[in-house]
């Protein structure tokens, strides 16, 4: 069972999906859970199964205290590289979060999956955890919250350019999505910067 809290207090995990595909946005997850909060199904999102990563965005999107999901596009990505997205899509699902805060209630710590963050405008304390998604419960459910969004996202623009399999891919760059890509060229929601380091020829 994951941990609820790293120190106490009111904590916030947070959580990005889709740093390595070809296409699409990256997104993140901010969650707050309440006390005692316990779900034996609560994994590192990569670790579930597809089902019950929706059961459970269902079940934290109801019992959370609070919770934001933040997304930053692939045009972003290509103009300020896919670390500074992460940390951009984390800030946002904070924003969205914070918003949704119970009046006067005051976040005492991020906690971040990953080894580095960069809070921006941010005042508040955090700290990075490796692997924390699959160590500690905040972090799991914003990485819960962060794929199931953007596996929607990728589900939902397969219909407008189903050549490139993205219902299937999600973006990632399977041999039939870059097959795709070489057959017909770039979509506007393909991340330029990392077609050409993923198609460029061998040497």
């Amino acid at each position: 069972m994951l941990e609820l809290s790293l120190y106490g207090g009111i904590e916030v995990g947070l959580d990005e999906a889709g740093r390595g595909p070809l296409a699409g946005p990256v997104f993140a997850g901010a969650v707050l859970l309440p006390p005692g909060f316990r779900d034996e199904r609560l994994n590192d999102s990569k670790q579930m199964n597809e089902h019950d990563r929706y059961a459970l965005r269902e079940v934290i999107q109801r019992e959370a205290v609070a919770w934001g999901v933040g997304e930053v596009t692939a045009a972003e990505i290509d103009e300020i590289n896919i670390l500074n997205a992460s940390f951009r899509a984390m800030r946002r699902a904070f924003a969205q979060l914070a918003e949704r805060l119970p009046e006067g209630m005051k976040v005492d710590r991020l906690l971040v999956d990953g080894n580095r963050f960069r809070p921006g405008t941010l005042i508040i304390p955090y700290e990075c955890i490796v692997k924390g998604d699959a160590k500690l419960a905040p972090i799991a459910a914003a990485s819960v919250l962060a794929k199931t969004c953007r596996d929607d996202y990728m589900i939902r623009i397969h219909e407008e350019y189903p050549v490139y399999g993205w219902k299937q891919n999600k973006g990632y760059p399977t041999r039939a999505h870059r097959d795709a890509v070489m057959r017909y060229g770039l979509s506007p929601y393909h991340r330029v910067t990392f077609c050409r380091r993923f198609l460029a020829p061998e040497e």
